[in-house]
């Protein structure tokens, strides 16, 4: 019989973005005259416990010490840690509540403002194992329970001997702790979260690195919000781009290139381009580019880009003829909105189209020359297959036909084979 997975997952820079006690102190310390100096120290303490530089348990003694909370800067911190949720563990909210079996949540942090931020998730109160505060009659925090297992250095190995679960575990998580669980054998993979934080020294020594928990879903096969991780779609910058043009895209989670051309070794495999004012991309180069979806172009791309190539090959082109100062954001935000919705809106080669987003559907993309019958042959396809569709938008310009559909979660993935097999496709995606 089939072993059942089980999910360990980390709290702390994992599920939030941040590092709770050290929220807690910015609440607890704000009128403290040495709240700075204060703060740093904290910090400190939970990098080097994160980076295995210092015991687990020293570093939570002298943290809690120094934190002056009280159960009134708990209730403060809980309402900041719900809007601080990993994004893409917000986005998989459905994944926590059809595994819920499944999912512990294992964290040196604790109990009193973990468990309702995590429980909004459909995880279990009792598949919540954390630390717990020590508080006066008053409601002021003064200790811990010194007993819990996870106040200890390597406390996360001694909860798991201690639970003795069946099954093949999982870890995911950003620091010491949670590697010394792979490094005790009791986990089957560790994986190495690093959407807020990267650390190499846990980064080199993972079974691998997810740069989302969309990755983690990804390459087990588990069910996800959408299809395909961001961290894999590459995103290629070209040229002098502003800054803040490159964090946008950074910060929606894909995987950023800078590069003075567009190389050789990257045509292959890129998805997005996105290039300065005055930069050409070779005629040849964009041909090869067969996983390109989108170019951005800071200026006029008329004269630097071969627009009916693009068209053509099914690419999306955004541009800048009008050198608007808004468009360093506003020329990203359109590439960022057609992967990340389909959305086509005033893009300068393709039918614009303005998509609302279906929850619990995915979201399929089928691009073809505008001739007739082509959508008859899509929705023919969906009834073989039993799909059901649960929205449906067409737009067309002289050339080009861009379907989206919508469709229920479970189906059989052939019915992508038979799309991609029409007749006068030029590209077919699952965007969600």
């Amino acid at each position: 019989m089939k072993q059942k997975n089980i999910y360990i997952i980390d709290f702390d820079s994992t599920f939030t973005q941040v590092e709770a006690l050290d929220e807690l102190a910015r609440i607890s310390l704000k009128k403290h005259p040495d709240k700075e100096a204060i703060f740093k120290k904290i910090e400190d303490l939970t990098n080097l416990a994160m980076e295995g530089k210092l015991s687990f348990s020293e570093s939570l003694a002298q943290r809690v010490k120094l934190l002056d909370a009280s159960e009134d800067h708990l209730k403060q911190l809980i309402t900041r840690l719900k809007k601080k949720v990993s994004m893409s563990f917000s986005r998989n909210a459905a994944f926590f509540k059809k595994h819920a079996d499944q999912v512990l949540i294992v964290s040196g942090g604790f109990k009193e403002f973990i468990t309702p931020v995590v429980s909004q998730y459909h995880i279990k109160k009792e598949n919540i194992y954390a630390n717990t505060f020590v508080t006066t009659g008053d409601g002021k925090i003064i200790d811990y329970d010194h007993a819990n297992p996870l106040s200890e250095e390597g406390g996360k190995v001694k909860l798991m001997q201690q639970l003795n679960l069946e099954g093949d575990l999982y870890g995911i998580g950003d620091g010491y702790s949670d590697f010394q669980l792979r490094e005790s054998g009791m986990i089957k993979k560790f994986f190495a979260f690093t959407e807020n934080i990267s650390r190499e020294s846990i980064v080199s020594r993972a079974d691998h690195v997810t740069p989302s928990f969309d990755e983690f879903l990804y390459v087990n096969n588990l069910p996800r919000a959408i299809s395909y991780p961001k961290n894999r779609i590459l995103c290629l910058i070209i040229g002098e781009v502003p800054a803040e043009s490159i964090a946008l895209l950074k910060k929606d989670g894909f995987s950023i290139r800078h590069l003075s051309t567009f190389e050789d070794k990257y045509v292959k495999d890129v998805h997005m381009v996105l290039m300065g004012e005055g930069e050409k991309m070779d005629p040849a180069k964009l041909q090869l580019a067969v996983k390109l979806k989108t170019v951005g172009y800071l200026g006029s791309a008329k004269s630097n880009l071969d627009v009916q190539t693009c068209t053509d090959m099914g690419i999306v082109i955004f541009e800048d003829s009008k050198h608007n100062p808004r468009n360093a954001n506003f020329i990203p935000k359109r590439m960022m909105d057609f992967m990340n919705t389909g959305t086509t809106y005033l893009s300068s080669n393709f039918p614009n189209l303005q998509l609302p987003r279906f929850n619990q559907s995915h979201r399929l993309i089928h691009v073809h020359h505008n001739v007739p019958g082509i959508m008859a042959q899509i929705n023919t396809v969906f009834a073989k297959h039993s799909i059901n569709i649960v929205g449906q938008f067409l737009m067309t310009n002289a050339t080009i036909g861009y379907v989206i559909t919508d469709i229920n979660a479970e189906y059989d993935k052939d019915v992508f084979k038979a799309l991609k097999k029409i007749d006068q496709t030029i590209k077919f995606r699952v965007l969600y």
